[in-house]
Parts: structure tokens; C-alpha cells; sequence
């Protein structure tokens, strides 16, 4: 299973009269939600399974691709490693699937399926806003699963 987990881009600020769901890209996140939509465009095969937190800034970060995709309550600022791989089929599914989604969730999954102990919200791995990371697990004939990094990438960088 390759699984790409792909932080929102840069989103206005929280305030008292904007919810946190309602967040926009910035203009400088629509920039890096379109470099990022445009290379992962190129890697993805068309039968990617597309999974987007409802938060509107995750929402306009997946628009970028200009595919379908499905929106999942699990995956909002306020989920869960667990629901994050319950939604996934980790790591029995059969197509690459691309979380749009929120940190700490995504750092705190990136270290977990990278095998770090005692991982926590306060020490989860930092995924930049607007990067991704592509995880890849691989059933070994013995039956070991073995994990890993095939890309990490940032808009800037692309």
C-alpha cells in the first residue's frame, strides 16, 4: 500500500469570528496547493483514492489536483491516528490513497507507521504546511511488513 499523507497549505490565521473549519488558503497556500496538486498529478495513477478532512483549507488544498475526491469527518483537526487508518485500509488496501488532513495527525501517523516509540502530539513529527509524505508498506513473504519512505516533499522545493 503507498499511502500519501498531504498537509493543508498555508491558511489564514485563526481568529474569534472565523471558526476554525472556515480557515481559507492564503493566497501564498493556493500557490502551494497548485505546485504540490500539479506534481502529485504526475506521480498519482488515476485510480488514487483521495481522502479530505472537512476543514475548508484541506478542502481547497485537494481541489487542486481537480480530482474527485471523498470528504471524511475522521480526518478533521480533531481526529485520530486510528481513524486515520481505519479510513485508509492501512495497510491492506490495494490503491495509493492521499489523506489531506491536519497536523499533529499527520506527523503523529508518519512516525507511527515509521516505527518511532512513544510518539505523542507534543513530539510528532513536523509535516510542513502544504508537504507531503509518501509512506510505502510491503508484505514481505515471511510475512513481515516492511515500511517506508518513498518521497517527502514541499511546495517550495518543487
Amino acid at each position: 500500500m503507498d499511502l500519501i499523507l498531504w498537509r493543508h497549505a498555508e491558511a489564514v490565521p485563526g481568529s474569534d469570528t472565523l471558526a476554525d473549519l472556515d480557515r481559507p488558503l492564503t493566497p501564498k497556500g493556493q500557490r502551494q496547493a497548485k505546485r504540490m496538486g500539479e506534481w502529485l498529478n504526475r506521480v498519482l495513477p488515476e485510480s488514487a483514492r483521495i481522502l479530505v478532512s472537512p476543514a475548508l483549507r484541506t478542502q481547497a488544498t485537494a481541489e487542486a489536483l481537480e480530482r474527485r475526491f471523498k470528504t471524511v469527518a475522521g480526518l478533521a483537526p480533531d481526529g485520530t491516528i486510528e481513524h486515520l487508518l481505519m479510513e485508509t485500509r492501512w495497510p491492506q488496501a490495494r490503491d495509493v490513497t492521499v489523506v489531506v488532513g491536519h497536523q499533529p495527525t499527520l506527523g503523529l501517523a508518519a512516525a507511527y507507521l515509521m516505527g518511532a516509540a512513544h510518539v505523542t502530539a507534543d513530539n510528532a513529527w513536523r509535516i510542513k504546511k502544504g508537504a507531503i509524505w509518501w509512506i510505502r508498506a510491503k508484505p514481505m513473504a515471511s510475512g513481515e511488513l516492511v515500511v517506508t519512505t518513498v518521497a517527502v516533499r514541499t511546495p517550495d522545493l518543487l
